[in-house]
């Protein structure tokens, strides 16, 4: 027994002594599901390359994102939105100062059941739609059915973005909410699953998640203008009407491995993997 003892001591020393003289370093990058592919993405590539490092990417929301970073519990947080002041105030009241990095863009796409007759939609409609005030695809020259209205739930930048931007049309005035009967979910997977099988379901998501499964809406700013789709080049030219900067957030000074990683992310290389994954590089 005692043989035993001492052998499982050596074990649990030699073991804390390799830790001890690795060079490992980790980073914690949490936030935004629209941004999960695509920080994942990087953190596959940069420790292809660099062996040493470990970067964990999760997803669960920009609010999520902002939460961890505020207390401390991520080094990067990833948002498809601006900080809240009421972050900015919280993160100060522990002595953090969250700094803010465009790192991509992406263009919000509107979908529907490839067998939905509707193909085109304007602001106003697809406000009208998300709000309840339309109810039924007749109204705008779909079938006689019901819509079902799905939604990113309220801690996604997502959510956030398109109420701000196509619910109350960027007037601060405006307090338009979602119909009450919209259907909150996760993740933007599980937007795409659920109108990939309903014929009379209508979401949106970050256009990484365009997939043949789904129909894409071309959207115009109003009735007497193009229809745009949500592509790469369209997204470029500040053509399609429903687009935003993606962003890290960082506390005080950026260093280390943070850094690295972040100069990663806007470096050619980092930005070619952004147009890899279907999102619009910035440079």
């Amino acid at each position: 027994m005692a043989g035993i003892l001492v052998a499982l001591l050596m074990l649990i020393l030699g073991t804390n002594d390799a830790l001890a003289g690795s060079k490992i370093s980790a980073l914690q990058i949490k936030g935004s599901d629209t941004m999960v592919n695509l920080g994942q993405a990087w953190a596959e590539r940069y420790m292809e390359e660099h062996p040493d490092a470990f970067i964990a990417v999760t997803g669960g929301g920009s609010g999520t994102g902002m939460a961890s970073l505020i207390s401390g519990t991520c080094d990067i947080a990833m948002s498809s939105r601006n900080i809240k002041q009421k972050e900015i105030d919280q993160a100060n009241a522990k002595g953090r100062s969250p700094v803010e990095v465009k790192v991509a863009l992406d263009g919000i796409a509107v979908v529907v059941h490839p067998k939905n007759a509707v193909g085109k939609l304007t602001l106003d409609q697809l406000a009208d739609i998300f709000s309840g005030r339309i109810a039924n695809w007749k109204q705008v020259g779909g079938a006689d059915a019901k819509i079902v209205i799905l939604s990113r739930e309220v801690n996604s930048g997502t959510h956030v973005y398109f109420k701000e931007h196509v619910l109350r049309k960027n007037d601060p005035g405006l307090k338009t909410e979602f119909a009450p009967d919209a259907l909150m979910l996760s993740s933007s997977q599980a937007i795409a699953d659920e109108v990939a099988g309903n014929p009379s379901a209508i979401g949106y998501y970050g256009m990484g998640y365009i997939s043949p499964r789904q129909k894409v809406i071309a959207v115009a700013k109003d009735e007497k203008s193009e229809y745009i789709e949500p592509t790469i080049d369209n997204v470029v030219k500040n053509l399609y009407p429903i687009s935003r900067p993606l962003y890290f957030y960082f506390n005080n000074e950026c260093q280390g491995l943070a850094k690295e990683f972040i100069d990663f992310a806007l470096s050619p290389e980092g930005q070619a993997i952004v147009k890899e994954t279907d999102f619009v590089p910035i440079k």
